[in-house]
């Protein structure tokens, strides 16, 4: 195992011989931190900014936990300079960002908007003044009200507006982008969105959340060609896509049919199309059953099959599954409404889910094996936590220091295994509007005390950026307690 691959050195002699190797990342690994427009910019209505159907969602009543909004969020629109300060303080190197459609097309069509062209093309220049990779997302889940008052996702015409907003945004910023995400965990736009409806739009339509989850991929195929254009051989186009690997209860045949089903739809039903250009006979069955497959059109597959450059991964927690009693009301799993969902015993986050990076590590052997032709990075991984400001300004949370030490060795050993990982972004930069549970959960790096916008870099931050400025974890560098060795 050479040092390229990771390899472990030994440190000071000491009782605990995991926390004392350090763990080598490859040469140009990028470490980085994420965030999404509609989470962070606020700047709601600012300089011709259109409504989005977040913008809809989290002004109805009953939809965000506190009645939050992201009106202003962390007022990174304003603040973005200081923002991209810190994320070179703290010796990051890249930095992935999503950009708001509504703040191009106020409408999802139409000529661009030169003042939101602006305001992205100065937040890149300011990444690249710092040495800042910027990985730019496209679509993280706002999509202007004015095309969901048209079916949104569900009506095909939506992944031709995509597409040439994308290509609005190549030629405004193409020339400087190196990679690029189309679309942010389309799982949850079209499933959270369009089936459960715990998401904007808030829609119940399990069956139109299929067609929804396919013009999504679409959106993905016909953008990336003219993404990859806006830079000749350089630009890099990837699809970032929310894993979580499931286990049955049993080994009965109805919780294995079970675990099936819900690995087809949250893991296989957009790797499979975007990364081998088919559906494949059991996906196709299980959406015949459910919706019908009239929204798949010849050719369809043909224009996903130019796939994605880099496959970006998100990963939070697992699922453990078994089959339950047949539910009534709509679920984010169209045709596995009885399945049930189970814990481990595994400790758990503040927002409730376990933590369990060996799972993280066997859905890289997973990936690798599945898909072995295409470079992975880290797109989203991190943690909610209680979090605070003491009166000293520190904020200390040994728990995100924890939960990224071991995500870290689990993303370590995969690439000493022989994973194409390049790269780690955690979720997320600073605390931020979290979706329906508004700003109750605090995932950042960075705290926002979102009464004076001020910002206090945590614990975790100093250590991740160490980490980052090493290219290397060690026990030596920091413990997962928080404290120094």
């Amino acid at each position: 195992m050479s040092p390229a691959a990771g390899a472990s050195s030994g440190g000071q002699a000491g009782p605990d011989a995991a926390r004392r190797d350090t763990l080598v990342f490859p040469p140009d690994f990028m470490w980085g931190a994420a965030t999404a427009a509609y989470q962070i910019e606020g700047a709601a209505d600012d300089d011709g900014k259109g409504r989005s159907i977040w913008d809809t969602f989290a002004h109805t009543p009953g939809r965000i936990a506190n009645g939050d909004t992201g009106d202003i969020a962390a007022d990174h629109y304003h603040r973005y300079k200081d923002d991209v300060g810190l994320l070179s303080v703290l010796g990051l190197n890249a930095y992935r960002f999503s950009v708001s459609w509504p703040r191009i097309q106020a409408d999802g069509t139409g000529a661009p908007n030169p003042a939101g062209l602006d305001y992205y093309d100065r937040l890149v220049d300011t990444l690249l003044e710092r040495a800042i990779t910027p990985l730019v997302t496209l679509y993280h889940w706002d999509l202007p009200q004015a095309l969901e008052d048209r079916e949104g996702w569900r009506n095909r015409d939506t992944a031709y507006r995509f597409a040439e907003y994308a290509e609005h945004v190549g030629e405004a910023i193409g020339d400087r982008i190196r990679y690029w995400v189309t679309i942010n965990e389309p799982w949850c736009a079209a499933f959270l969105g369009y089936s459960s409806g715990v998401h904007a739009p808030g829609v119940q339509d399990p069956a139109g959340a299929f067609a929804a989850a396919h013009h999504l991929m679409l959106a993905h195929g016909l953008a990336a060609p003219g993404l990859r254009a806006s830079n000749p051989g350089t630009s890099s186009v990837g699809v970032a896509l929310n894993f979580s690997p499931v286990q049955p209860r049993s080994e009965s045949a109805a919780d294995l049919d079970a675990a099936r089903r819900i690995h087809l739809l949250q893991n296989r039903l957009f790797a499979d199309p975007i990364l081998r250009g088919s559906y494949g006979a059991e996906l196709r069955e299980h959406i015949e059953q459910v919706s019908g497959t009239g929204h798949i059109r010849p050719g369809d597959e043909d224009i996903l099959a130019g796939g994605a450059d880099f496959l970006g991964v998100n990963y939070y927690t697992p699922y453990l599954v078994s089959a339950g009693p047949e539910k009534t009301y709509p679920t984010a799993w169209p045709g596995a409404e009885e399945v049930a969902f189970h814990l481990k015993g595994l400790p758990r986050t503040v927002i409730g889910w376990e933590v369990d990076p060996d799972a993280f590590r066997r859905l890289f052997d997973w990936l690798s094996a599945e898909y072995p032709d295409v470079d992975l990075v880290v797109t989203e991984n991190g943690v909610a936590t209680f979090d605070r400001v003491d009166p000293d300004g520190a904020v200390h949370d040994p728990e995100r220091i924890d939960f990224l030490f071991s995500h870290l060795r689990a993303v370590h050993a995969a690439i000493a295994d022989g994973a194409n990982i390049r790269g780690y972004f955690t979720w997320s930069l600073m605390d931020n509007f979290e979706w329906a549970e508004g700003y109750a959960m605090r995932f950042g790096l960075v705290f926002i005390d979102y009464e004076t916008q001020q910002r206090f870099p945590k614990d975790s931050a100093h250590w991740y950026g160490r980490i980052a400025r090493d290219n290397a974890v060690s026990g030596t560098t920091v413990l997962p307690s928080g404290t120094e060795e």
